[in-house]
C-alpha cells in the first residue's frame, strides 16, 4: 500500500534537518555569485539552469570544446538572464579572465579532476558532476585541492537531497529494518548486440584533441561524443562508474563504515560482442554486464548490471535492496522506496513515493540550494568532495578488479591495495602530454 500524506510527512521530516544550515547574515545574504559553467551539454545545462533559476548566481561565462553545444547553450542562458555570457574553449583562460566565484564542472568524467583542481586554486567554489574522477588518486588530489584552498566542493549525487532517499535513510538508520547483513545494488536496462560504427572527421566547431585532453586520443566517433563516452573506458568506467556510484553512495550514506575491505568482480560482453577499434570502425569497450562483490566488516554488498534482457520479469530494475532481520527495503528512483516486512508478520508492503522535478526526474534544485548555502556559511555540503571521493572509489575498485582479473584487499585509510603492486599502479594512469597527472603533496 502507499503511505498516507501524514505518514509521508513524518517520514521525510529529516529532509529539513539534512539540508539545513545556520542563518546567513550580512553581505553574503543576498549576494549573487559570479558563476561559470565548464561543459555545456545536457546535464551541465540542467545544473546551470537550476543555478540561474535559484536567483543566487550571475552567469558570467561558459566553456566547451564543442561550439555545437556551447552556442545554443549560451543563447539559452542569454534568454534566461538577459545577458550574454562570455564563451571560452579553454577552461584555463576562463578561470584567469573571469575569476568566477562558483564553477560548475559538467565535462566528461576524464576532465573532472583537472578542471576542479584548477577552479579551486583559482578561488572558485565547485559543483562537479559524479563520478568525480577516472582513477582513485585523482580523487584524492581533488579532496586535497578543496581543503588546501578552503573551497566548498559539492558532488552531483543529487539523491542525497531527494526527499524519498532521505526518508529511507531515516527508516534504515532508526533500525526499522533490523540488523542488515546484505545490500544488493543493481541496474538492469535493455540492449543487445552492438554494431560497429564508422570513424569520421570531427564536426566543424569541435576541438577533438582538447576533448580527449589527458586521456588517449581516439579517432572521432559519434558513439563517443556527445552522450556515449561512459561506455568507453579511456574516458569513463562503464555502467558501474556511471549509475553505480549513485547506489554505492546510498550504501555509504547508510553505513558508518567508510570503505570495503575486499573487492572482486567479473563481467564481459557476451551479448554486445567483441570490442573493435581497427582504425576504421569502433564499438564501445565497457562490459555489457558486471557483477561485483564488496566485503565490509559487518555486511556484504553485491552490484550487478546488464545492458540486455530488458523485460518485466523483475519487480524493480534499478536501485538497492537492503536485507534485514525485519524485512527487505528497496530504495529506488522513479518508484520511491518500499518496505517489504517479513512474510510471517502478515503486514502489507509500505511504499513512499518520490518527489522529483519533472524535467529528467531529479532533485538538483535541492542539492544546489544546499551548495549555495554552504558557500555562504562555509559549512561542508551534504555531498562534500570527500563523500564523493569515497563513493567514486568504491565504483572504481569494482572496475579495477574486473580489469585486472582478480580480487583485491583494500586499505581505505592508506588508499592502497594490499600486497598487489600491479593493481596499485592502476590507482592512477599516465596522462597524454602536455597534461600532467595531479600529484598529492
Amino acid at each position: 500500500m502507499s503511505v498516507s500524506r501524514r505518514d509521508f510527512l513524518a517520514a521525510t521530516a529529516a529532509t529539513g534537518a539534512a539540508l539545513a544550515a545556520p542563518a546567513v547574515h550580512g553581505a553574503e545574504k543576498n549576494k549573487k555569485y559570479r558563476t561559470a559553467l565548464v561543459g555545456s551539454g545536457w546535464w551541465g545545462m540542467n545544473i546551470f539552469r537550476t543555478g540561474i533559476q535559484s536567483g543566487d548566481v550571475r552567469a558570467v561565462a561558459m566553456c566547451d570544446v564543442d561550439r555545437n553545444q556551447l552556442d545554443p547553450a549560451a543563447a539559452e542562458v542569454e534568454r534566461l538572464t538577459g545577458t550574454a555570457p562570455k564563451k571560452y574553449r579553454d577552461y584555463r583562460e576562463l578561470l584567469a579572465k573571469e575569476k568566477p566565484e562558483i564553477c560548475v564542472v559538467a565535462t566528461p568524467d576524464h576532465w573532472h579532476p583537472l578542471v576542479t583542481i584548477a577552479a579551486c586554486k583559482a578561488g572558485a567554489h565547485v559543483y562537479v558532476e559524479k563520478p568525480i574522477s577516472h582513477t582513485i588518486l585523482e580523487g584524492r588530489a581533488m579532496v586535497q585541492a578543496a581543503r588546501n584552498n578552503d573551497r566548498v566542493v559539492q558532488i552531483g549525487t543529487h539523491r542525497r537531497a531527494s526527499p524519498h532517499n532521505i526518508s529511507a535513510m531515516k527508516f534504515l538508520q532508526q533500525g526499522k529494518l533490523g540488523k542488515i547483513g546484505m545490500v544488493r545494488a543493481f541496474v538492469h536496462y535493455g540492449g543487445g548486440p552492438e554494431k560497429p560504427q564508422s570513424n569520421e572527421e570531427p564536426p566543424q566547431g569541435l576541438d577533438w584533441n582538447m576533448w580527449c585532453g589527458p586521456a588517449p586520443l581516439r579517432a572521432f566517433n559519434r558513439k563517443i561524443h556527445s552522450k556515449g563516452f561512459r561506455q568507453f573506458l579511456d574516458y569513463a568506467n562503464g555502467t558501474l562508474g556511471d549509475w553505480g556510484i549513485h547506489w554505492m553512495d546510498q550504501i555509504l550514506w547508510w553505513t558508518e563504515e567508510q570503505w570495503p575491505t575486499r573487492v572482486s568482480s567479473i563481467g564481459g560482453r557476451p551479448i554486445a560482442g567483441p570490442l573493435i577499434n581497427d582504425g576504421n570502425v569502433q564499438t564501445t569497450d565497457a562490459p555489457d554486464h558486471q557483477v561485483a562483490l564488496f566485503e565490509f566488516d559487518s555486511f556484504s554488498v553485491s552490484w550487478e548490471h546488464r545492458r540486455f534482457a530488458g523485460n518485466h520479469a523483475e519487480k524493480h530494475n534499478i536501485g538497492c535492496y537492503f536485507y534485514g532481520t525485519a524485512g527487505t527495503l528497496h530504495l529506488g528512483w522513479l518508484d520511491g522506496w518500499t518496505f517489504y516486512p517479513l512474510a510471517k508478520r502478515g503486514e502489507p508492503a509500505l511504499n513512499v513515493k518520490p518527489q522529483l522535478h519533472t524535467k529528467d526526474s531529479h532533485n538538483i534544485p535541492e542539492l544546489w540550494a544546499n551548495f549555495v548555502r554552504c558557500v555562504r556559511t562555509g559549512r561542508r555540503p551534504i555531498c562534500d568532495i570527500e563523500i564523493g571521493h569515497r563513493s567514486t572509489s568504491m565504483s572504481l575498485l569494482g572496475m579495477l578488479s574486473l580489469k585486472i582479473g582478480r580480487g583485491l584487499r583494500w586499505d581505505g585509510a592508506k588508499e592502497q591495495i594490499v600486497g598487489d603492486p600491479q593493481a596499485n599502479r592502476l590507482l592512477r594512469r599516465d596522462y597524454r602530454g602536455p597534461w600532467k597527472y595531479p600529484e598529492i603533496s
